[in-house]
C-alpha cells in the first residue's frame, strides 16, 4: 500500500490534515472515513492498511480541533457547532467526487454519529454520490459505563452559552477502548489524543446524540446513490463507551431502508478493528465483504436483504 499526506483548506480558511491510503493494484471501492472523539486518522493505520490490501482506498482527514489539524493548544477541541462539523465533511467530500469507483462514507464512534446525522441531513448533491454508509460503534448514546450525570450536562450547557470556546478535558477510561492493553497504552500516551473539547463542541455532540437516541433523526430511504440508502452498522456488545443497545434500537426503528445490516460482535469493545485475537478478523471480513458486494453495478448491488 502507498499513502499520501496533504492539507485541505475549507471555506473559512481552516486547514485540515489529510491522508490517503491507495491499493497497490486497481481499486475496487473508495472510503471517506470520519474518526472519533479525541482521535485522529493515524491511529487507524493497521486497519486502513488491511482495507487497502483488499482494493479499498481510504480518504480521510483529522477533524477540526483534532490531530494534526490542531496547530496550537487553543485549537484543541475547537470543532465549532454541528453546522460547522457537517460543512467540513461536505468540503472534504467535494474533493473526492465524482468518484470513478463506488464511494462509501464511514464513521467511527463520534464520527459514526456524525455520519448518521449526515445521511439524514447532509446536502443531497453530496449524498447522491454515496453508494453506502457504514457506522462502527456509532455514538448514538453513551454506554452506561461512560455516561455523565445530568447535573454535569446541564451545568456544562449553561456555562457553554457564556463561554462557548472554553476548553474542558474529558476523562475517558482508556481501558474501555480495546481488550488489547497495547492499544489502550497507545491512546494514553498519544499527545494528539488530547481528550480536550470546547463547551460549544461538546454541546453540539450531545445535541446530535440526543436527537439520534430519541428517534428524532431518521435516515430516509433515498439518502444515497441512485436514490437508494444502503447502510451497515457494527457494534460490540461489551462497548463501554458508546451504547450497543441504543445503536441497535436506532437501526431497528430509525432506518427503514431495505438494504440495511446491523452486525453484533459478542465480547467486543469500542474499537472493533483494534480488538485482539480472536475478535478482530471477523469484523474486518464482514466490512470488506459488505463493501465489495456493493461495489458492482448499482442495479446488481441493491441486494434487498434486511438483517434485523
Amino acid at each position: 500500500m502507498s499513502t499520501e499526506e496533504g492539507w485541505h483548506t475549507v471555506e473559512d480558511g481552516q486547514k485540515l490534515y489529510t491522508k490517503t491510503w491507495k491499493a497497490n493494484g486497481p481499486a475496487k471501492a473508495r472510503v471517506v472515513f470520519i474518526h472519533g472523539f479525541s482521535d485522529h486518522c493515524n491511529t487507524y493505520i493497521k486497519f486502513f492498511d488491511a482495507l487497502a490490501s483488499h482494493g479499498i482506498e481510504i480518504y480521510t482527514f483529522d477533524q477540526r480541533g483534532w490531530g494534526r489539524s490542531v496547530t496550537k493548544p487553543s485549537e484543541r477541541g475547537l470543532t465549532g457547532p454541528t453546522t460547522r462539523v457537517l460543512d467540513d465533511i461536505t468540503s472534504f467530500m467535494k474533493t473526492v467526487i465524482p468518484s470513478p469507483i463506488p464511494l462509501f462514507l464511514v464513521g467511527h464512534s463520534m464520527g459514526g454519529g456524525e455520519v448518521l446525522y449526515y445521511a439524514a441531513r447532509g446536502p443531497s448533491e453530496i449524498r447522491k454520490h454515496i453508494r453506502g454508509y457504514m457506522l462502527i460503534s456509532p455514538f448514538v448514546d453513551f454506554s452506561p459505563a461512560s455516561k455523565p450525570s445530568i447535573i454535569t450536562v446541564v451545568l456544562g450547557r449553561m456555562v457553554g452559552k457564556l463561554f462557548p470556546k472554553r476548553q474542558m478535558k474529558s476523562h475517558l477510561d482508556v481501558k474501555l477502548v480495546s481488550r488489547d492493553p497495547e492499544v489502550c497504552k497507545a491512546f494514553e500516551t498519544d499527545e494528539l489524543c488530547h481528550n480536550m473539547g470546547t463547551l460549544e463542541g461538546l454541546a453540539g455532540m450531545l445535541d446530535r446524540t440526543m436527537e439520534l437516541a430519541s428517534g428524532k433523526i431518521k435516515i430516509p430511504d433515498d439518502a444515497g446513490e441512485g436514490g437508494v440508502t444502503r447502510i451497515w452498522i457494527a457494534h460490540g456488545d461489551e462497548d463501554g463507551i458508546t451504547d450497543y443497545y441504543a445503536s441497535k434500537r436506532f437501526a431497528e426503528t430509525c432506518v427503514t431502508a431495505k438494504d440495511k445490516d446491523f452486525k453484533s460482535y459478542e465480547g467486543h469493545f469500542h474499537r472493533l478493528h483494534d480488538e485482539p485475537e480472536p475478535y478482530g478478523p471477523a469484523f474486518l471480513k464482514d466490512m470488506v465483504d459488505w463493501i465489495l458486494a456493493r461495489s458492482v453495478d448499482p442495479v446488481q448491488s441493491d441486494v434487498q436483504r434486511p438483517r434485523l
